[in-house]
Order: C-alpha cells, then structure tokens, then sequence
C-alpha cells in the first residue's frame, strides 16, 4: 500500500536563523503503540509502529511486535487483532527500546494523542535505564483541535481524520498502519497551519501548544546564542545560577524554554526568574554533558534535579599504581589520581568507562600488578579486548601510552576518544546493528 503525501510549507530563506529550522528540514518520526491497556505500568507494549519522514518523503520505517510478558486482555486482542500467540516469540520491550530510540534519534516525534504513546515509551525508558532523550513531541490531537472546526470534522479521532485528508492509510488499531495514517494527517494539517504563517519548527510548536505570556516575554534571552554544543546557564538577576542544562545546539534548545513544548512548571517558574543565559561552547556533546555535571556539582541550582542530592555523585578515577584502570569512586582524594565527573548514578559512571574501554585497551581486571611479575592472562585478553600487560604482551612503555591518552580525555581534549567511538558507531549502524550502535552512543 502506498501512502499520498502532502507537500510541506517551505520557509522564507531569511528567517532561518531566528525562527529555527524550516518544516520542510525538519526529520519527524511518527509513532504509534498498540497496547494491552490504558497506562503503565500496569499495561505494557504489544506493537511499534513509526514512519521517519522530511520534506514529505518517507526516510524509513520502523516496525515489531513486543511481549508485553502478560496475557493481552480479551478486549483487547477484537480491538488490535494482536493475539498472545502472536507475541509469543517477539522480543520484549528491553530489547526493542534501544532500537527505537536509535531510529528515532534527532527527529521530532509525532503521534496521535501523544501524552498516551510518550507516556509508555518514557516509562519503559525509566524501566529500563535509558535517558530519554527529550526531543520535541508534537499532538496531532491537539494541532487538529486549533485548525479545523467541528463543522469539518465530528471529531479528532484519527480514522475520522484520515477520512477528511484522504490518507491511502486506513487506520486500523495496528501501530505501523495508524503511523501510516498519521503521517497523511500530519502533512494535511501542516498545510492548513501554513496559512496561519507558521513555517518553521519553533512556530509549530509554539501555534500547537500554549504559551504563558513571560515564556513569551523572556525569548529575547536566546538570541545571539552560537549554534553549537556547549552547557547554558540561567541566571537570575543577581547573576545566580538557577539552572544548568547542555545541548548539541545552544540556540535552538534555549528557544525551546520560550515554547509551549516546555510545560514544566518548576522551569517556567525558572523562566520567570530568569534574567540572563550564560552559554559555554565545547567541542563535542560528550564534553558538554561532563561540563553540565561538574556545573551543578559547583552551582547547585535550585532548578536543576540532580543538585538535590549532591551526596550521592560519583566519580570515575583513573588509578595511580603501574598500571592504572578505572574505578568509580564517591569522592575525590588528593592521591594524585586523575577523576571525571561527577555523575548522578551508576549506570552514567559505568557508562562512561565503558566509553572508554571501547576506545582504549585499558585492562579491566581488579589484580595488583607489578611489572616484572607476570600472571595468566584473563578472558579478555582472549577476546582480544586487552593487551595482556599482566602477562608481559605488553610493555610498561606501551600501556603507558594508552593511559596518556585517556588521561588526556578525562582532563580535556576527548577528541581521540569521540572519533573512535564514532567510527565504531558508524561501522554498527552500517551493519544493522542498531542495538550496539545504540548502546555506544
């Protein structure tokens, strides 16, 4: 079956660089999940169904069914047609989120009724521990609802939509066929918000939603922000830091506080307060999120989660012993040792190590080794994940060479440990191995 596209609204050139992206630029994932009830977590995921679209083609589609690991409700099963014979042999949700999320990565997601479907993905995301990653959401629920009259629609369920632009997707409570649908719904109403001079991003966020007045007021803070990756400070007008966020654009993702996608209330309470934002470029995302880290550890904003708890920060620490590996640690010591962070839970920490064992042959055993005295090397060293200076296949001289360069990463330039990881990611992804790319980004 095919799917008719409308055309996007193009933007006028010069606008770009103050309104955002322009529509016709912008990547949108449209999402829709079949589940076995109304929320989590006492409902899980039965089936995924998304379309990535630009400019009005398709750039791809993602599709599975999921175990929810309970029976589907009776109900449920004449609703979808999904049976439990049909999921018996899917994947769960563990192993189908970080592939979605991969797919799913820099774009803006799209559903119908997006509180519904956001809100499982995002408890499966906490479920699981994966960040979410805090992309625009856009409701064509809630965009139909401010274009079109119930003199030209009874209603916005999305079959009664697809009916009124003419989808060649028949909605039909299967997820890849209601993303279908949705995508023709999205492109029809995009070209009704056309007239109402809506062309870029940040206006069809800011049209589809609504927007408290100092939200509007305060917009004038982002302007002349670099577009680039880098930590953002809020501060009030006594120059305290209020809060501290990072971005791979500073400009773009500052402009959002001033939109109606922004709708929580302690960071519009921020917003009010709010006088001035100090912005910090770094060289990559990765730099900028260790940056964000140590800023709420020195600042403690009174806006920012993570300075709740300051007592519960990590450290990962490079040793200092002859042939130094990596810890995680709950304070730093004047030993001498060379310490990243600080991190807000474990599984970033580990994260981070894992980032760089898989760009330096850094040993991961916990032996006190001394040179001069070897001993049998571990698995590893078989898989060829470690050079083996526990058993003399490396030299002092050599290994020292690796722990210059992480040495170098946790201090500053992490430019040889981001090409490594991003070589490898793109390796992965060209092979289909969705999963790992996503889990070493």
């Amino acid at each position: 079956m095919t799917t008719a596209h409308h055309r996007v609204p193009r933007a006028v050139q010069g606008t770009f660089d103050e309104l955002g992206p322009p529509l016709h630029e912008v990547t949108f994932v449209v999402v829709d999940l079949e589940t076995t009830g109304n929320s989590p977590p006492g409902a899980g995921i039965t089936e995924i169904g998304a379309v990535k679209v630009r400019g009005g083609q398709v750039l791809g589609e993602f599709h599975t069914l999921v175990d929810p690991g309970t029976p589907i409700p009776p109900f449920i099963t004449v609703l979808t047609g999904i049976t439990d014979q049909m999921v018996a042999g899917a994947p769960g949700i563990a192993d189908v989120l970080p592939r979605f999320l991969e797919f799913a990565g820099g774009s803006v997601l799209v559903a119908h009724n997006a509180p519904f479907d956001v809100g499982f993905l995002k408890h499966a995301c906490a479920q699981h521990g994966y960040a979410w990653p805090g992309s625009p959401v856009l409701d064509t629920v809630q965009l139909a609802r401010k274009l079109l009259t119930r003199d030209e629609v009874p209603n916005y369920k999305l079959a009664t939509l697809a009916r009124y632009f003419r989808s060649a997707s028949v909605p039909a409570h299967r997820a890849l066929a209601d993303a279908r649908a949705t995508v023709d719904v999205l492109h029809g109403l995009f070209e009704r918000v056309a007239g109402f001079g809506v062309q870029t991003l940040d206006e069809l966020i800011e049209f589809s939603a609504a927007v408290s007045s100092e939200q509007r007021r305060k917009r004038y803070l982002a302007d002349g922000l670099p577009q680039a990756p880098g930590v953002y400070l809020f501060t009030d007008e006594r120059g305290e830091v209020l809060y501290v966020g990072k971005s791979s654009n500073l400009r773009n993702r500052v402009r959002q506080y001033f939109t109606g996608s922004e709708n929580r209330p302690r960071i519009r309470e921020m917003i009010a307060l709010a006088e001035r934002v100090v912005p910090i470029v770094c060289a990559t995302p990765l730099e900028a999120e260790v940056r964000e880290l140590r800023l709420i550890a020195e600042h403690k904003p009174r806006y920012n989660r993570r300075s709740r708890f300051p007592e519960r920060a990590l450290w990962v620490k490079l040793t200092v012993e002859p042939f130094p590996r990596l810890s995680i640690v709950r304070r730093v010591a004047t030993d001498g040792a060379t310490y990243l962070g600080p991190f807000p839970g474990r599984r970033l920490a580990e994260q981070a190590i894992h980032a760089v064992h898989e760009a330096f042959p850094l040993r991961q055993c916990t032996l006190r080794l001394r040179p001069g005295r070897p001993v049998s090397p571990c698995a590893l060293a078989g898989m060829g994940r470690c050079n083996a200076p526990c058993a003399g296949q490396e030299s002092p001289q050599e290994y020292a060479r690796h722990v210059a360069a992480v040495r170098e990463a946790m201090t500053g330039d992490i430019r040889p440990l981001v090409e490594r990881l991003l070589g490898r990611i793109e390796r992965l992804s060209a092979a289909q191995r969705y999963e790992e790319a996503a889990t070493h980004r």
